[in-house]
């Protein structure tokens, strides 16, 4: 079976290539949930009503429930709040920013890039998406709630200095966005 990424997807996918190149990066505020948002907004603008905007439904996946939407905002404010001096940190804030799950879709592939933009600024670094792969990378996100050694781990062997390097962001992408394909349509 060959999968066939959904409109709104190849749409976002582009936007998220074009960011490279565009000024909007350099401008989005980085390790707030503005920045978040601005990324969020980008990435769906016209794609979903909802892009940028903060969601005011409970939701959940596989059984798990992130942030009550009633205590959100509170939630987002204490996220904000973390220090994010050391790589450390900036993970723990991440699996933080995951555990809310500020938006009703489109989460993960905006806050990869959110937790880029932190790691580039703080510590002049980034993910080398492309080498994590996808199931450890879920398994360790998953647990991540609980605690997030393995998920620290599992992202500090993939970390670079190729912070402005084209090809690590453009596979960083497609790697981020293989990470939201169903496996039921690996061919």
């Amino acid at each position: 079976m060959i999968f066939t990424m959904n409109n709104a997807d190849a749409i976002s996918k582009e936007r998220a290539i074009k960011l490279f190149d565009s000024d909007d990066l350099s401008s989005f505020e980085v390790g707030t949930t503005k920045g978040l948002q601005q990324i969020h907004l980008y990435l769906f603008e016209n794609l979903y009503d909802f892009a940028g905007d903060i969601r005011k439904l409970n939701i959940s996946k596989d059984g798990f429930r992130f942030a009550n939407s009633l205590y959100l905002g509170e939630a987002l404010q204490r996220i904000e709040e973390m220090p994010e001096t050391s790589f450390d940190e900036i993970i723990e804030k991440y699996a933080e920013m995951n555990i809310a799950h500020p938006f009703m879709e489109g989460n993960g592939r905006s806050m990869r890039i959110w937790l880029d933009l932190i790691l580039k600024k703080r510590l002049s670094k980034c993910i080398d998406w492309a080498s994590v792969d996808k199931n450890d990378y879920f398994e360790a996100i998953v647990r991540s709630h609980v605690k997030s050694l393995e998920l620290r781990e599992l992202l500090r062997t993939a970390l670079t200095d190729k912070i402005d390097d084209r090809e690590v962001f453009m596979k960083g992408i497609e790697q981020s966005y293989y990470y939201e394909e169903s496996d039921d349509y690996k061919g």
